[in-house]
């Protein structure tokens, strides 16, 4: 439930980001929102019929050509961003959209929908979900032919933000946009695109990110305990000696998310407030309950 809760939440965060700071602004992004986005400002069709229609076109493909790959939460995220996308724009004050989105300007609206944007993928990435989209068409590409999966989202994302220049469209007052109008519309795309595409790799590195925690304690059996019955984390204990009294005594050396530290330190300090221990960032932890080691097979030579 939390998960699917988070989901939400980050697709929420995303939609928003669209609906106060992009749309308003005739703004194209990558992605099917981007698909949508320029639909949008071309026929008037709104934004949640083409994501939800493209994305269903693709899931169907998808599941035909790489097989029942894209569980529950992805059929989840569609329909709730769809949702979301259509009910949205009718909630939120025009005031609002007008004071926040457009009157600071496009640029800074590109920065902040772009932020925002990425921040809510990131988060429904981090717990398993997915806004699918151009991620299958990648997906399918990369299973024919040698391209880079990232490469080649980000191609999609360059071809989406290039098709405002030949697609007529209009501005919210229904002008048509002028040559010079849809170029700054690319280059604002382009602004956006990075500004996302930075904000998920900034996102997902930091909830990715694990430290070690070496515990010193006398009550050491009751910690041990209560991180691997309370955290779910494994717990080794190491022989030591303490050269200063030459007693012998027991070191826990525990590694979790960085974002399980405080609750860690505040379970230890509850145990024994006179416990010592120290904690260091760790880079790469792969094993059960962190990161599998992915490895490239040698191509067999000829």
């Amino acid at each position: 439930m939390k998960e699917y809760l988070l989901i939400a939440f980050g697709l929420l965060v995303y939609v928003m980001g669209w609906v106060i700071f992009l749309i308003p602004n005739n703004l194209v992004g990558g992605g099917v929102s981007g698909i949508g986005a320029v639909v949008y400002y071309a026929t008037g069709i709104p934004v949640s019929v083409t994501f939800f229609v493209v994305n269903f076109v693709l899931l169907a493909i998808a599941l035909k050509v790489l097989g029942p790959s894209f569980g529950i939460k992805t059929v989840y995220a569609v329909i709730i961003t769809t949702l979301m996308f259509q009910f949205l724009p009718q909630v939120i004050p025009s005031d609002i959209i007008e004071l926040i989105g457009m009157s600071n300007g496009k640029l800074l609206a590109t920065i902040i929908g772009g932020v925002m944007s990425g921040f809510g993928i990131g988060l429904a990435i981090s717990q398993g979900g997915s806004t699918a989209g151009t991620d299958i068409i990648a997906l399918m590409v990369a299973k024919y032919r040698n391209i880079s999966t990232g490469k080649m989202i980000l191609s999609i994302d360059v071809f989406i933000v290039l098709s405002s220049l030949i697609i007529p469209m209009e501005d919210s007052a229904g002008n048509m946009l002028t040559w010079g109008e849809k170029i700054a519309v690319v280059t604002y795309g382009f602004v956006l695109i990075a500004c996302c595409s930075y904000t998920i790799d900034l996102y997902l590195s930091g909830s990715k990110q694990s430290v070690q925690i070496f515990i010193f304690s006398k009550k050491y059996p009751e910690i041990a305990d209560r991180i691997a019955s309370e955290m779910h984390r494994g717990v080794s204990v190491l022989d030591a000696e303490g050269w200063y009294t030459k007693a012998d005594s027991k070191v826990l050396m525990v590694i979790a998310r960085k974002a399980e530290l405080n609750t860690i330190l505040r379970m230890i300090k509850g145990i024994d407030p006179e416990a010592f221990l120290s904690a260091g960032t760790v880079m790469g932890v792969y094993g059960k309950g962190f990161d599998k080691i992915k490895v490239k097979a040698k191509q067999n030579e000829a």
